[in-house]
């Protein structure tokens, strides 16, 4: 028998996330008489989702309804869900900041400023769930997953869990191997973004093998002649192997993004260790691609809601998606048990990890709720020069976020591999910090000594 839920969706802007999780819905029996309630700041896509949602839903025959609103206290009114997946900065703004640090000589990723007003969002929406909504669950599918929700546990009582679609990434080594995917047994634990293949099994037996032939007899001509099908495109990278040689482990999906500095000097480096044509996605040829996608979905998503006769499910499908939030809602609902890889507190499913770090492993959810499954230990080596750095730069980037101490995000970039003076960290940031689009931001860090005074340490 169907459970007909409520779902708040902050940030339902994100066309293409919003249609799948519609399209999903649809497909989802128990789940039918549902209301959705789709919430942005930006009136203009907020329509179009909602009449994109309302013309798919009454092609395929479903009973769902939907509701707009610009409120994110209207929409949390009475949720069961609650799932977060909005960004409060642009590509642009981001953009605008890469380049003001590329005229100190940083490139791409050169002067952070951590996730300050992701971290605002998160909190608020958090805290107003405690305050409306305190039964629902928060299902954060936006960035930065495992720092965010880290925060949120411990400054908050909402039960949240995190997603990401990089564990996927197996399946793509899968298809490269020829190995029908449901046939493979996948276990990647970790932290967000940090995550390993510890279990790869084919018809039960190990799969690694078959991935030292593909190495020997494969790899180099596929890094010679491979061109990437999208801008994430670096599973099977040499950066990505790589690691793998260097921890006997693979790193999955986004995790081989950061690796080490060393793949990532300029350009031309990134390409030789993530291949054509844009060096993996963390490149200035790559986010406009990637940029550039979005707003065509955008556009022919807007060009199908302006002609009523395009058929909706012509356009978008009738397929469900891979993404696990429909799924998670109808386990914890109905009981339709299911394994999931989720981002929660740790509390012990990771050997080596504090209780209160979110990490990424697999977890059983049914109506009991999210059941994380004992993982055991991942290797040292991948602990000491993996995941506990990892672990730390989060702790650093929260604890600067709390504190408002400035100097934390000036340490940040003295870290950073391209600086080369104190001066040019200190110039670069406050450079970044003045940008118009950071002004909160720069109100509310503040350096541990009287005002004025860094000028002393920069030298002539």
């Amino acid at each position: 028998m169907a459970t007909s839920v409520r779902i708040s969706v902050i940030g339902a802007g994100s066309a293409t996330f919003s249609l799948g999780l519609v399209k999903d819905l649809c497909l989802t029996e128990n789940l039918k008489g549902s209301e959705v309630s789709f919430m942005d700041i930006d009136a203009e896509r907020l329509d179009a989702v909602t009449k994109m949602a309302t013309r798919y839903t009454e092609e395929v025959g479903t009973d769902l309804r939907f509701e707009q609103t610009t409120s994110q206290a209207d929409s949390l009114k009475d949720a069961d869900f609650v799932i977060n997946t909005a960004a409060v900065q642009s590509h642009y703004h981001q953009r605008d900041m890469r380049d003001v640090a590329a005229k100190h000589g940083y490139y791409y990723r050169g002067v952070g400023l951590g996730s300050f007003y992701q971290f605002q969002l998160m909190l608020n929406v958090a805290h107003d769930m405690e305050k409306i909504c305190p039964n629902a669950w928060l299902i954060q599918s936006g960035n930065p997953v495992f720092d965010g929700c880290t925060l949120m546990t411990r400054e908050t009582n909402t039960k949240i869990i995190g997603l990401c679609h990089g564990h996927y990434g197996y399946l793509h080594i899968a298809n490269a191997l020829g190995l029908d995917p449901a046939r493979v047994d996948f276990q990647g634990p970790g932290v967000n973004h940090c995550i390993w293949m510890t279990h790869f099994l084919y018809d039960g037996e190990d799969a690694y093998p078959l991935l030292e032939d593909w190495i020997k007899n494969k790899g180099e001509e596929y890094w010679k002649t491979h061109v990437a099908t999208g801008t994430h495109d670096i599973q099977l990278s040499r950066g990505a192997i790589h690691q793998y040689r260097m921890y006997g482990l693979m790193p999955i999906g986004d995790s081989p993004r950061s690796g080490g500095w060393w793949y990532h000097n300029d350009i031309e480096t990134k390409k030789w260790w993530f291949g054509e044509p844009w060096g993996g996605p963390d490149t200035h040829l790559a986010r406009p691609i990637h940029v550039q996608k979005l707003e065509e979905r955008m556009a022919q998503i807007q060009g199908a809601i302006d002609n009523p006769n395009t058929s909706m499910t012509d356009v978008f499908g009738k397929e469900k998606t891979r993404e696990q939030q429909v799924p998670i809602i109808d386990a914890l609902t109905n009981n339709a048990e299911g394994h999931f890889q989720v981002n929660v507190p740790n509390n012990g499913a990771l050997e080596g990890v504090a209780n209160d770090v979110v990490v990424e492993v697999p977890a059983l959810i049914n109506k009991k709720g999210v059941q994380p499954l004992h993982v055991g230990a991942l290797p040292k080596k991948i602990m000491l020069e993996q995941l506990l750095p990892t672990i730390l730069k989060m702790e650093h980037g929260i604890e600067a976020f709390k504190s408002g101490d400035k100097s934390m995000l000036l340490h940040s970039a003295l870290e950073n591999h391209q600086t080369q003076s104190y001066k040019q960290a200190a110039m670069a940031l406050e450079d970044v910090m003045s940008h118009p689009g950071n002004k909160e931001l720069a109100a509310h860090y503040s350096y541990p000594w009287p005002e004025g005074h860094e000028s002393v340490y920069l030298q002539e």
